[in-house]
């Protein structure tokens, strides 16, 4: 193990080991998730591009490493994880290989012996900042903002892709879409037809579509809400998820913001404002729905209860929906699939 540090935007310095050589300064926003387990989920998930994730939860790397069948996507889309205690004696009937060895193979660097809690109490107190896992003592290179670019084009899709049967057609926007979306949607006898970001299908047949998650600032990802903006004219069904239903927000004249520090976890409650129930979600976003800048055709369907902030959306009178957290889960509870049921009844 070689001595390498976390430089951080306000000029605080964390200090850890890491496996073998480290010959740049790898910089990202750096953010915190509650999750106890899932991280290989999580360290594939596109919405993550661009970001060092802090694992609060002192011990990873327990079960190892499964084949890719389990991925969010195809590869790992952290810029950086740090730990407080990387296990070395791995074991699980899936496991193919350490975290330690994965992470190494895609050259992305892994800072353990970190104080997690202490780093953890600095974002919340402070917020999410700007930071670099490198190798001196002091922090040499500029720091990288992934939100100053639009992230979305970095993770979607590179071309159209088919999957399912079935009598009705649905246009999955890919943003950064995790493939547990894309398996939930294939519980359905629907074809799924998933297009890259700003991929315009305004004009093409559908009878109904679905907006994914993804990383990065909304407001940068232009294409997609003009396109979406388009897709509302035809009244359709159109569902968002995460970055999509901030996308829909903007498509409906709303704005967004960004979070203190995000809501990155799989035990985020949230209420259903209908009906008075409470979800445990799912989350990883860093933005939200400003709720005074809905239009007065839209209401606020779920709310978070730590914080207040909007979880999800509904037009009055389009079948128009949307949810801030994660249905599809993948790590963390399942207790709102239902989305997906919703969404092929209304199709």
């Amino acid at each position: 193990m070689t001595l390498a540090y976390l430089h951080l935007q306000d000029g605080s310095t964390f200090t850890g080991d890491i496996s073998g050589e480290i010959d740049a300064e790898h910089s990202g926003e750096v953010v915190f998730t509650t999750g106890m387990t899932g991280y290989v989920e999580s360290l594939t998930d596109p919405s993550y591009a661009g970001q060092i994730l802090v694992f609060t939860f002192p011990l990873m790397g327990n079960y190892g490493v499964p084949d890719s069948s389990t991925w969010e996507s195809d590869r790992i889309q952290v810029a950086g994880v740090i730990v407080s205690d990387l296990c070395q004696q791995w074991s699980h009937s899936t496991g193919e290989r350490s975290l330690g060895e994965w992470l190494a193979s895609e050259n992305i660097p892994l800072l353990s012996g970190v104080d997690t809690r202490a780093l953890t109490k600095r974002l919340r107190d402070a917020g999410v900042m700007l930071g670099a896992i490198s190798p001196h003592k002091s922090l040499r290179g500029a720091l990288d903002d992934p939100n100053s670019r639009c992230l979305a084009s970095e993770v979607t899709v590179k071309e159209v892709r088919e999957a399912g049967q079935g009598p009705k057609n649905v246009v999955l926007v890919d943003c950064g879409c995790k493939e547990n979306i894309a398996r939930s949607l294939g519980h359905y006898p629907i074809n799924v037809r998933r297009v890259p970001f700003d991929y315009d299908y305004s004009d093409e047949p559908f009878d109904g579509v679905m907006v994914s998650n993804g990383p990065g600032d909304p407001s940068r990802v232009e294409a997609a809400v003009a396109v979406l903006r388009q897709a509302m004219k035809r009244q359709k069904p159109i569902f968002g998820i995460c970055l999509g239903a901030q996308l829909m927000a903007l498509a409906a004249g709303a704005s967004t913001y960004k979070l203190r520090y995000g809501h990155r976890g799989h035990n985020q409650p949230c209420q259903e404002l209908a009906t008075g129930r409470c979800y445990i979600t799912s989350q990883n976003h860093g933005y939200a729905i400003a709720e005074e800048s809905l239009p007065e055709e839209w209401s606020v369907s779920f709310r978070n209860l730590n914080d207040g902030s909007v979880e999800g959306i509904s037009h009055n009178t389009m079948p128009w929906h949307a949810m801030q957290f994660h249905p599809e889960a993948a790590p963390g509870p399942t207790d709102t699939t239902w989305f997906f049921e919703r969404f092929n009844a209304s199709l």
